[in-house]
């Protein structure tokens, strides 16, 4: 493909190359973090979480529940992805422990979630997000290591999921020192 007729919203290093040719490129420095969304609504917001786990070039997508989801929102990033699919939050949960990830919840409400600001994030750590009204579940809050909350200064109880996770990914990556400015 040529790069000057190549239309896709990519930054130019990548115009022109197969889709193959851009996973080779973007696994060779993906961030070690990873990214779960518990899919129980078919949420609107679940392809803008997608695109954002590609712009901060996470090692892996999760999608607990059900497969599908509205890809509008990720406006085609996710074929430039590792996506898993688990059908249970049991099924999640044994792969992630099974490899020695850490599961943190982003979640607001949450008598024992902390502030961001107090994130400890590790390399190997699986940051969560449910779906804009129900949050994630009960069952899989049970399972997680660490929860957190982003610190707001307004008069409403939450910021939308897909900005939560542009957040929580953001903060994740410059505490990691992946930025190339941190």
């Amino acid at each position: 493909m040529d790069a000057i007729a190549d239309t896709r919203n990519l930054v130019d290093k990548f115009k022109g190359l197969t889709n193959e040719e851009i996973i080779a490129a973007l696994d060779q420095n993906r961030s070690p973090l990873e990214v779960a969304i518990e899919n129980l609504s078919h949420d609107f917001n679940i392809g803008t979480i997608v695109r954002n786990a590609n712009a901060f070039n996470v090692a892996r997508l999760h999608i607990i529940g059900k497969r599908k989801y509205n890809r509008r929102g990720a406006m085609v990033t996710d074929k430039y992805l590792h996506i898993d699919h688990f059908a249970t939050v049991a099924e999640f949960v044994a792969d992630a422990k099974q490899r020695q990830y850490k599961l943190v919840a982003i979640e607001n409400n949450r008598p024992e979630s902390r502030p961001l600001q107090t994130a400890d994030f590790s390399p190997n750590s699986i940051l969560i997000f449910g779906s804009e009204s129900d949050g994630i579940s009960q069952e899989l809050l049970s399972q997680v290591d660490q929860c957190y909350y982003i610190e707001q200064l307004g008069s409403t109880r939450s910021i939308n999921v897909g900005c939560a996770s542009a957040v929580a990914l953001y903060d994740a990556t410059r505490r990691l020192g992946l930025l190339s400015n941190a």
